[in-house]
């Protein structure tokens, strides 16, 4: 393992000694690709929505629900769900069908559904630190 030595500074938020691992620093500038970086900043952005972050746990909760559905559960007009509903379809994180007169959103597949329910616990753990 390779380091290099930079000067010290004075900074809780930063090591007293830098070094830095030029075997790491080599493997990661390899694995790091900016189209998927970019590709999942777009799914946190898309998520970051408090609005599509509940619709993303509805359809998580419920498997499928229809646009009158989600709109019912928010209190939103049809117009605003769809909207919605679309964004997070073009963000490949929701997908539907239609069924008779009815549209179908689903959460896109489990990978979105760990996603949901990790973040779910980890809030939940976030707030059980505060409280200890």
């Amino acid at each position: 393992m390779e380091q290099l030595n930079v000067k010290p500074t004075l900074n809780e938020d930063v090591c007293e000694v830098s070094c830095v691992n030029l075997d790491t620093i080599t493997h990661l500038q390899t694995v790091i690709q900016e189209d998927e970086i970019l590709g999942m900043v777009d799914i946190f952005k898309a998520l970051a929505d408090p609005t599509r972050m509940k619709i993303a746990f509805m359809l998580d909760q419920a498997h499928e629900l229809c646009v009158c559905d989600v709109a019912a559960v928010l209190g939103s007009s049809m117009a605003t769900t769809s909207h919605h509903l679309r964004t997070l379809k073009t963000m490949n994180i929701a997908s539907s069908r239609k069924e008779g007169k009815n549209v179908i959103y689903s959460l896109k597949d489990d990978h979105i559904r760990t996603l949901i329910q990790m973040t779910l616990e980890h809030q939940r753990e976030k707030i059980d630190d505060e409280y200890k």
